[in-house]
């Protein structure tokens, strides 16, 4: 069959063509074009990635089996579309899905540590520089740090970070409450 008087095998061709250089801009360019994603509330399955990986499963394989095969137009059009859909059905499943609920970043702001407990690791003097020790999920951050109070702190105190000036922990030594039975 030949639709607009092109063979289906060149129809075929072009959608493979064009739907991978889309998917590539795409996948370049994918902060620009911000869609709603799966945690947002979208559709999961109205995925950019998704719909463009479908379009051009799709063309590679009716394209091969146009060229490579007698069978109807039909019948390569309906197996080249399952096959397609398994794919991208094993794609979401297997790669982007598992991706969306991964950590974005192990970057953290400065402002970020404000309120967190940390260690005093290098003792603070009353006017000087120490340096305090702060755990988080993603590992240790070792911070310089002077006292909010203008109180010398000593090695191993767990101080209170108060503020955080010009990359500088402002903290205050932290008092715990303590059960009382």
């Amino acid at each position: 069959m030949e639709p607009f008087s092109i063979p289906l095998e060149t129809i075929y061709l072009y959608g493979l063509i064009i739907s991978g250089v889309l998917t590539v801009i795409y996948v370049l360019f994918a902060d620009v074009f911000h869609f709603q994603g799966a945690g947002d509330g979208g559709l999961h399955f109205l995925n950019p990635v998704l719909i463009f990986a479908f379009v051009t499963i799709l063309s590679a394989n009716g394209y091969l089996f146009e060229r490579l095969s007698s069978l109807h137009y039909l019948l390569i059009l309906a197996i080249s579309a399952v096959i397609a859909f398994i794919v991208v059905t094993l794609l979401n499943v297997f790669v982007l899905l598992p991706l969306s609920s991964a950590e974005e970043s192990l970057v953290y702001k400065d402002s970020d540590l404000q309120g967190r407990i940390g260690t005093v690791i290098t003792s603070i003097p009353a006017d000087g520089y120490g340096e305090v020790m702060i755990e988080s999920t993603s590992g240790r951050i070792a911070k310089p740090a002077v006292s909010f109070d203008g109180d010398q702190i000593p090695n191993g105190t767990s101080v209170l970070v108060i503020q955080v000036k010009d990359g500088v922990l402002q903290v205050t030594v932290h008092h715990q409450l303590e059960s009382f039975l």
